[in-house]
């Protein structure tokens, strides 16, 4: 049975608590720090000796199986063009490859669609400065002697290109260094010709036409300069 506190003893505790020594504080606290110490275990748990260790970073890269190559570059010049079913279109850009590794069918149609909206511009215009580095000398002699003529009559050509509806290689050779590849340009385009006072001469500025043009671009594979020129032109009757 516990023994009674003496008077003696009540003072030496009110003493203690006057001296800023609490007690039940000091069991308050000691009991939250038990029950937190609790929580973190049971939520963090403890190590055995026996858990899988985790795998260090991979410093290897991203793997290559979910790598999607692109289609004609970097491959050899008989599989860049193995989807062709035209033998024929299929073994002159076979040749053209092999002359020139870096040819790529994507990149040159996408050169071609903007070298014939920026000659169709020009010689509407009549901006012979333009036109001249992109053809060929004799194609470049007919364009502007066409304008010439126009300029001579005092007319005017207005073009407009309202949509490319189709950009296609037809043809594709090698004659010696040089390469060739014709291509089908099918467009919708309105063109009028007026004379010096605004008269219609020609055309119909209402009329929309589709227009089956093809090009023929050159380009010497043994230059140092990628581009092409325009060397002949014609309409796909």
């Amino acid at each position: 049975m516990a023994a009674l506190a003496t008077p003696a003893h009540a003072s030496e505790l009110r003493q203690l608590m006057s001296n800023g020594f609490p007690f039940i504080d000091i069991i308050f606290f000691a009991c939250v720090a038990l029950f937190i110490a609790f929580r973190l275990r049971s939520v963090l748990g403890r190590r055995t000796g026996h858990e899988q260790r985790p795998e260090p970073p991979s410093v290897a890269g991203p793997s290559h199986e979910n790598v999607v190559p692109l289609p004609g570059r970097d491959e050899p010049a008989d599989v860049a063009f193995s989807h062709i079913t035209d033998i024929g279109l299929r073994e002159g850009l076979t040749a053209i490859r092999r002359a020139d590794p870096s040819f790529e069918l994507e990149g040159f149609l996408a050169g071609a669609r903007h070298a014939f909206e920026l000659i169709v511009d020009a010689f509407a215009r009549g901006d012979t400065e333009t036109l001249e580095p992109l053809l060929a000398g004799d194609v470049y002699g007919g364009f502007a002697q066409a304008i010439e003529q126009r300029r001579a009559a005092d007319e005017t050509l207005e073009t407009d290109v309202v949509a490319i509806k189709a950009v296609d290689v037809v043809d594709a050779r090698m004659e010696g260094a040089r390469a060739l590849l014709s291509v089908r340009f099918v467009s919708d385009q309105v063109n009028v010709t007026r004379d010096g006072s605004g008269a219609v001469v020609d055309g119909d500025p209402d009329q929309l036409a589709e227009i089956i043009d093809v090009w023929t671009f050159g380009r010497d594979t043994e230059s140092r300069d990628p581009n092409w020129e325009l060397v002949s032109t014609g309409v796909d009757e």
